[in-house]
Order: C-alpha cells, then sequence, then structure tokens
C-alpha cells in the first residue's frame, strides 16, 4: 500500500508528459473538468481548458465570514461550471485561512476543481513550508497551477532563479508531479512582470488589470502581457473591478465585458461575496460577446482617471495582496 502522496510522485513523468504543452495552438489534454456549457479557453501552455471566468477566493470571498454561507457560494460556483479557484497561502481572515475554508469541500470534490494557490516566500527553506502547509490546509496531495506571489521588482524577478530561492523549490514539485504548472503573479511592477516571463519557464502570469506603472505611465495591459502570450503563457487578468472604487458611475459587469474582450487574456478572476453576485457574474459569462471598438474606447477613456490615480493600495510598499 502506497500513500496518495507517493502515488502522485510514482507517476509523475508520465503526469508532466502528458499536461505541459510546448506551444500556443495545440491540441490539449484530456480534461476531467465540466464547465456546465459555460465558455472557456486554453490556459497557455499549461495545456489545461478553463472557464473565462475564476472564483477569486482572496479578500472579498473571505470577507464573508460564516464559513458555510461562503462555501454555499463556492459549492454553487462549482456547480454551475466554475472551476477554476484561485487562492493563496495568505488569504484569510480572522477566524480562517482560505486555503483551510477551501479544503473542507475540495476534500470530497477534488477532481472536479483546478486548484491555484500562490507561494509569497522567496527562500527555498520557506517556500517548501509554504507549499507543504497549503496542501494540508486544502485537504489535497497536488495543486493544478502554483504561482510565485507578487513580483514586486525586475530585481525580485530576476532573484527568483538563484540557488536556494523559491523556483528551485517549484520545479522540484512540478517534477514530482505535485504542482502540475508554474505560475507568477503581479500588480506592482509591469517591467518586473515582463522579466519574469522572459527569464524562466513559466506557464501562466497572473497581472493587475486597469493600471499604470506610476514612473512610466505604461499600461499593464499593454506592456508585459503581449510579451507573455507571444511566449505561450496563459494570462489571468485580476483586479478587474477596482476601478469602480476610484472613479464613480463604473459598472462592474461593463468592467468584467472589457477585460474578457481584450486580446491575450484567457481567464479574469473575479471575487465573490455574495450568492446574488455569483448570480450576475454566471449570467454574464454564459451570454458574453464581446464588445465593439467603440464601447471598448468609451470604457477606455473612462478609467483615465483610475490610470493616473496615485494612491492604489496595491501599489503601495508592504501591500500583502488578499488579507481581509
Amino acid at each position: 500500500m502506497i500513500s496518495r502522496r507517493e502515488f502522485v510522485k510514482t507517476t509523475a513523468t508520465a503526469v508532466t508528459a502528458a499536461a505541459i504543452v510546448p506551444s500556443i495552438g495545440c491540441t490539449a489534454i484530456s480534461s476531467p473538468f465540466d464547465a456546465k456549457g459555460l465558455p472557456t479557453k486554453i490556459l497557455g501552455r499549461t495545456g489545461v481548458r478553463v472557464p473565462r471566468m475564476a472564483v477569486g477566493l482572496g479578500s472579498r470571498w473571505m470577507g464573508e465570514t460564516n464559513n458555510d454561507i461562503a462555501l454555499e457560494i463556492l459549492e454553487y460556483a462549482l456547480n454551475n461550471g466554475l472551476y477554476y479557484w484561485d487562492t493563496a497561502a495568505n488569504y484569510g481572515n480572522e477566524q480562517i485561512s482560505s486555503e483551510e475554508r477551501i479544503g473542507r469541500l475540495l476534500k470530497t470534490r477534488r477532481k472536479e476543481v483546478f486548484l491555484v494557490t500562490k507561494v509569497e516566500e522567496r527562500e527555498a527553506d520557506k517556500a517548501k513550508e509554504s507549499i507543504e502547509r497549503s496542501l494540508s490546509r486544502l485537504q489535497t496531495d497536488y495543486i493544478d497551477l502554483l504561482h510565485v506571489h507578487s513580483i514586486a521588482s525586475t530585481e525580485d524577478a530576476e532573484s527568483l532563479g538563484n540557488k536556494g530561492k523559491v523556483l528551485e523549490v517549484m520545479h522540484q514539485y512540478r517534477d514530482e508531479g505535485i504542482v502540475k504548472h508554474i505560475g507568477f503573479t503581479g500588480h506592482a511592477s509591469a517591467e518586473g512582470m515582463k522579466r519574469a516571463a522572459e527569464l524562466y519557464d513559466f506557464e501562466a502570469m497572473m497581472i493587475a488589470l486597469n493600471h499604470n506603472v506610476t514612473e512610466t505611465e505604461e499600461k499593464f495591459e499593454e506592456y508585459a502581457v503581449p510579451f507573455a502570450a507571444k511566449k505561450g503563457l496563459g494570462v489571468i487578468a485580476m483586479k478587474v473591478i477596482r476601478p469602480r472604487e476610484t472613479v464613480e458611475g463604473l459598472d462592474p459587469h461593463d468592467l468584467i465585458r472589457y477585460a474578457l474582450s481584450l486580446d491575450h487574456f484567457s481567464v479574469v478572476n473575479i471575487g465573490t461575496d455574495k450568492m446574488e453576485v455569483l448570480k450576475e457574474n454566471l449570467d454574464l459569462i454564459r451570454n458574453f460577446q464581446p464588445l465593439p471598438d467603440s464601447r471598448m474606447e468609451e470604457i477606455r477613456l473612462a478609467l483615465e482617471p483610475f490610470y493616473h490615480h496615485k494612491d492604489l493600495a496595491w501599489m503601495k510598499p508592504g501591500y500583502i495582496d488578499g488579507i481581509a
């Protein structure tokens, strides 16, 4: 008899050969997931077909302090085709971590979920501790996509591959089949995000949308995103609806449609704190049609005050994404 963890390791070579697709445009691997008719896309070099909308399980979802209500929202999402779940080791509230909460549902429905979490630590030993803790909290033996959390600068990106750093550990876990795919996230430096995509064999990138780098006024979706997509990374948009907190009159549904209509993005990651919001988003994604160019330009103009806003929370030093 061997443990599930040992079984995952012994089958890692076959899994890796089947799961990692070398280039854009090739056939996706057979998918165990069910999108229930929702529109889907291949997530870059992972080769995995995913819904166009991810369920964000950070601060917004963790803002619902009743665990039963939060899990009811999550289960409804899964039952209706939203099987891409995005969390991180540091997401949580005063009662419980996001990973622990997810694990309560995940332990009985693991095979139905494309599970994404993140490791913030850069030193290899600390990163390994974090990943092992995530596996325990999530009550699983494997992670579908593991991100380096929050690339802060070009220097941060360049340090990831050094000996004794986090990427070394991520490669080890991927080789063992415990992590299926690796990626990175960021919301502070378009240059840093581009550099991470350039240097390493990442398969996916999640990047903040709808704001500019303060120093260069260069829009994230017009700089790092095309580069990553051209290299074959699956690109996920986050912070899609945040501009409505800065600019009055912006409709969050229009912001989601705007993000889905942009080139290069496979998925939009949307935090969900209410069943009503989830049902509205499901209706939106089921009936989605790309916005015409004229409407896209109208939204871009409406976003200008946000692009030049200098007080965005996640652009400040020390910001930790996802803490409620």
